[in-house]
């Protein structure tokens, strides 16, 4: 079960990663006028991460850091986790 509990491990911790840069690209489009209603921020991150690209597109001329920071460990914390279910599957 050691791979089982690494994998595991880095799935969880890309997750909350992810989830501190959504809240950190909501507060970056808030002091830009693009408000996101206070309950409902996580059903509007694809939308907040379109606008963020287009935003740091604008400003700088290129995407900003925060986008990497979100895409890459939620594709990481995805392929983890279906790593650890076919490790977890294939145990049995």
């Amino acid at each position: 079960m050691g791979a089982f509990n690494f994998l595991s491990f880095i799935a969880i911790a890309c997750v909350i990663w992810s989830i501190v840069t959504a809240i950190r690209i909501t507060m970056f489009l808030d002091r830009r006028g693009l408000k996101t209603p206070g309950p409902f921020w996580g059903f509007y991150i694809f939308r907040n991460l379109g606008d963020y690209r287009k935003t740091s597109i604008q400003e700088d001329g290129k995407i900003g850091p925060l986008y990497y920071q979100y895409v890459i460990p939620i594709n990481v914390a995805l392929f983890c986790a279906l790593a650890a279910l076919g490790i977890r599957s294939l145990a049995k």
